[in-house]
């Protein structure tokens, strides 16, 4: 889709492909549930990251613009557009997408 709509504005780019733009939380101090504050230097090991979706390429199918989505640190490419930092994804480096619009579901989840 080219120039989305996302929290920034309009962004000048057009994503190819099955890529994926997303705006990722700022890495800083954290709190557990039990009010407990981590440092943004604490070693965290393999731990995966919530972004949100701000431009999508047009072969992308299991995500709309503004979905979280989770995925590896590791497995990403950053770039600058208009002065934001942003991420690229390839949409199978993406694990799961959490919107609203998945308890619509016909068919629900079975756990």
């Amino acid at each position: 889709m080219a120039s989305p709509e996302s929290k920034v504005g309009k962004l000048p780019i057009k994503m190819l492909s099955d890529r994926v733009l997303v705006s990722a939380e700022v890495d800083g101090e954290r709190q557990s549930t039990g009010g407990i504050l981590i440092p943004a230097t604490a070693q965290m090991g393999k731990r995966l990251t919530w972004a949100e979706v701000v431009a999508l390429g047009p072969n992308v199918r299991s995500m709309q613009l503004a979905d979280r989505v989770l995925f590896n640190p590791e497995d990403r490419h950053e770039v600058e557009v208009g002065g934001h930092d942003y991420i690229m994804l390839r949409e199978r480096d993406v694990h799961a997408v959490a919107s609203e619009r998945l308890d619509d579901s016909p068919t629900g989840l079975y756990l």
